[in-house]
């Protein structure tokens, strides 16, 4: 396979030495810097990986990450005061896995503008105390919560509000065998009663106390250890009946209104028949973004992170269509689209061919260096695949995955290839 068959040949903006700079950070900020690249944002991008699409669109890397797969607070306000000095720098867009750091940056002098909200709107939706008291006022459904661990914890699990991925999820029957329950006693934690309902969320765009929404997605989890809920992936955009459409709509409406919201956020739910159970508000760009993006193109030509921006910084919401619900995406999917993160059965080494096989193929995403130790259980790459129907979209990841699976094997075979 030519390398124009993979990564060369998504369209996308060609940034020159003129256009503004913007930052991305996070655990992975390939996807951010993707979608910045291709609205011909110059781009810094932060993360822990440094992955060979993530370098493809940006003209700085810089690593931030610490111990395991975790953000070395350090690292990460040096890596920001060091972009400050970018010319014509707009600001930073924060990813999944800065919610213990945001905070601290939203305060911390000589830092970059933070494209997002401000601090009060983020705690407005990630403190316990307060999210779940406001969905109270407003009369929005969730599972029952305590922020004390209940004297029967049975059936409850125990949550950390500045957590993400579903590695902060445990079952509270378990924490007491947790070595850093203590630890984690703050104000950002708290229990959550188990309910039935599919696992799903929507991506809206939220500017002057308004919202509009883009999409409904299902998300895939998967047990790991004494983790019941990592999350995997996401497939969408899924069509839903109108009597649930209303009640997400008034949901997303009202948070975003009431916690004065801005740029995208995904707002997790459980679905369990027509009935809709609020979980969390993701106040920040989601993984779910690259659905959309590639789902409805047309819709999105300059991405989904240019419309975060113009949201954060103008108050602009993007164009809706005339005479569409306010509870209805706001444009049809040409395709429908699914990504899932394939992890490491066993610890391998990325060999030169294992990276290049996965960086000329269009549906990997997240592709590891030559050289690069990837541990058990840890991410190898992002598999995202395109299908008319779940049952498709299914099969085609379970395809992908199980040949990926196989390049893994080559790696554990004995070979003198240089990885350099």
């Amino acid at each position: 396979m030519s390398a124009t068959a993979g990564h060369f040949a998504e369209p996308r903006a060609q940034p020159d030495g003129s256009a503004p700079f913007v930052a991305v950070a996070g655990l992975s900020a390939r996807m951010l810097a993707q979608s910045a690249a291709h609205a011909g944002y110059q781009v810094a991008a932060l993360d822990l990986f440094g992955d060979r699409d993530t370098r493809l669109y940006s003209k700085l890397w810089i690593d931030i990450g610490g111990q395991g797969l975790s953000i070395d607070r350090g690292k990460l306000r040096a890596a920001l005061q060091r972009v400050a000095r970018l010319p014509r720098l707009l600001g930073f867009v924060t990813g999944s896995g800065l919610e213990p750091h945001i905070d601290v940056l939203q305060h911390a002098a000589q830092l970059p503008r933070l494209i997002g909200n401000d601090a009060d709107a983020t705690a407005a939706v990630r403190e316990p105390r307060r999210f779940f008291a406001m969905l109270d006022e407003l009369g929005i459904a969730h599972p029952d919560v305590a922020l004390e661990r209940p004297e029967r914890p049975e059936g409850w699990l125990r949550k950390q509000a500045d957590g993400c991925g579903g590695t902060h999820i445990r079952a509270a029957a378990n924490a007491d065998a947790d070595a850093n329950a203590d630890a984690e006693a703050d104000s950002s934690r708290y229990f959550q009663r188990m309910s039935a309902g599919l696992s799903m969320s929507a991506l809206f765009i939220a500017a002057r106390r308004e919202a509009s929404i883009v999409g409904y997605a299902e998300q895939l989890c998967v047990a790991s250890g004494a983790l019941p809920y990592v999350h995997a992936g996401s497939l969408g955009p899924i069509d839903l009946p109108a009597r649930v459409t209303e009640q997400i709509g008034f949901a997303v409406r009202s948070i975003a209104s009431r916690a004065n919201l801005r740029g995208l956020h995904s707002l997790d739910f459980l679905l369990d028949g027509d009935d809709v159970s609020v979980l969390e508000v993701n106040a920040r760009p989601s993984s779910t973004m690259a659905l959309y993006e590639r789902a409805s193109r047309d819709a999105w030509p300059r991405g989904l992170l240019a419309a975060h921006i113009d949201a954060c910084l103008d108050d602009r919401l993007p164009a809706a269509r005339t005479n569409t619900p306010m509870n209805t995406p706001m444009n049809a999917p040409s395709c429908r689209v699914a990504q899932q993160v394939v992890f490491a059965p066993e610890a391998f080494t990325a060999t030169r061919r294992f990276s290049d096989a996965l960086y000329v193929d269009p549906v990997c995403h997240d592709i590891p260096n030559a050289g690069t130790r990837i541990e058990a259980g840890q991410p190898v790459c992002t598999v995202l695949v395109t299908g008319d129907s779940r049952a498709a979209l299914q099969r085609e990841l379970q395809r992908h995955t199980q040949r990926l699976l196989q390049r893994i094997e080559i790696c554990l075979e004995p070979s003198h290839e240089s990885v350099d």
